[in-house]
């Protein structure tokens, strides 16, 4: 697979697997359990269809939409991930290129590996930084503070791992970071020598955001599994999120959201907008997929905060079929992460560039000149 012949999200998972070692891949690839949450997050997009509307005399598309203070080019924007430098050398700042090219956001995680300074200096596309609540309080004030000094545009509280999901391809892979070399995964770092010299040779391994807090996955190899078992903040509570909203004073989701109760408690405590997630399926297995539990969350509070569709999205028609449902706009992991592991910077940007051209495409074959005029009655659910 190279990447001028890839097209569709599953091409570059090809190209992903092709290039990485087995515990990377599979780091990027696996979810919890029986991956059931995993595979349906995609899934339920089928389970409505969209009906189009013709002879409507379009002449141009306009794709934006404003998000968390931000207006976006399209309703399309990078989900903050993890340890991008492990997947690919250019990490977060091919997702930052892509953003600005496109005009649209990009998130960062707390267990990013670019700092906060470094990723706010770097371009001017719209910047969302992801929290997770450890258990020192000082590391979290420290970063609200740090996002403050480099302008970031807003934070997201990520609210669903206070344990990690019980991600079995990481055990048998022995997935740690820094990676470890194992008896199990010698074979496969040694048959990927690309990746693992560009590992071996350029710029060492770090979560800068964490690590002058934490040596566990910076220095001393940790698996996800007890990283989040072990530094999570497990009593993390509505009150927690009511402060942090007034100490960041400005845009702010809730990701990880997926009852009604919880996204009416959103509004409440003051947020901006939540991110219906279930961290790509790689938490709780058996849980509802985002796209499932929109039509709920939207008749519950929708008009009340903004509704961002977090998981699942492999396809310019799945954006579309949660904006006519009336979600604000999308976002994703896995959907640009196989083209970084895969490409790099290049990957990135024919992903997201592909993903635009059919949201672009599809609008006119809607019969829809904005975003605006995606409604319910474009869709019906299939018998």
């Amino acid at each position: 697979m190279q990447l001028r012949n890839c097209y569709r999200t599953s091409d570059f998972r090809k190209l992903a697997q092709q290039r990485l070692p087995s515990p990377i891949f599979h780091y990027i690839d696996g979810g919890a359990d029986d991956e059931v949450t995993l595979a349906r997050n995609t899934e339920a997009f089928e389970s409505v269809d969209l009906v189009p509307n013709v002879l409507a005399g379009i002449s141009g598309i306009d794709m934006s939409v404003s998000v968390l203070g931000q207006r976006l080019d399209m309703p399309l924007f990078f989900a903050p991930t993890a340890m991008q430098r492990l997947f690919h050398h250019e990490g977060e700042f091919a997702i930052a290129d892509a953003a600005a090219k496109y005009g649209t956001m990009f998130g960062v995680s707390t267990i990013g590996t670019r700092s906060i300074e470094e990723l706010g200096a770097y371009n001017d596309a719209a910047k969302l930084f992801q929290i997770y609540v450890h258990n020192d309080p000082g590391l979290t004030t420290d970063m609200i503070a740090r996002c403050k000094a480099a302008n970031f545009s807003a934070l997201a509280l990520t609210v669903d791992t206070i344990v990690a999901g019980n991600r079995e391809r990481d055990y048998v892979t022995g997935m740690t970071t820094p990676p470890k070399l194992t008896p199990r995964s010698l074979l496969s770092f040694a048959t990927h020598p690309t990746w693992t010299f560009n590992y071996l040779l350029r710029e060492k391994f770090d979560l800068p955001n964490i690590s002058q807090f934490i040596e566990a996955g910076s220095t001393t190899p940790y698996s996800v599994v007890d990283y989040l078992n072990e530094q999570m903040k497990r009593t993390i509570d509505w009150d927690d999120a009511a402060a942090m909203i007034e100490e960041w004073g400005g845009s702010f989701a809730i990701k990880g959201v997926m009852s009604v109760d919880d996204a009416k408690r959103c509004v409440e405590v003051g947020a901006s907008a939540i991110m219906v997630s279930n961290h790509g399926g790689r938490q709780l297995d058996g849980s509802r997929s985002p796209f499932d539990q929109l039509p709920a969350i939207l008749d519950a509070i929708g008009g009340d905060i903004e509704v961002i569709v977090d998981g699942g999205i492999r396809r310019g028609t799945h954006v579309l079929k949660a904006l006519a449902m009336g979600a604000t706009a999308c976002s994703g992991g896995r959907m640009y992460l196989y083209a970084l592991a895969g490409a790099g910077a290049a990957g990135v940007e024919r992903a997201m560039g592909l993903l635009r051209d059919e949201i672009e495409r599809d609008m006119l074959l809607m019969g829809c000149p904005s975003v605006a005029k995606l409604k319910p009655s474009m869709l019906a659910a299939r018998r």
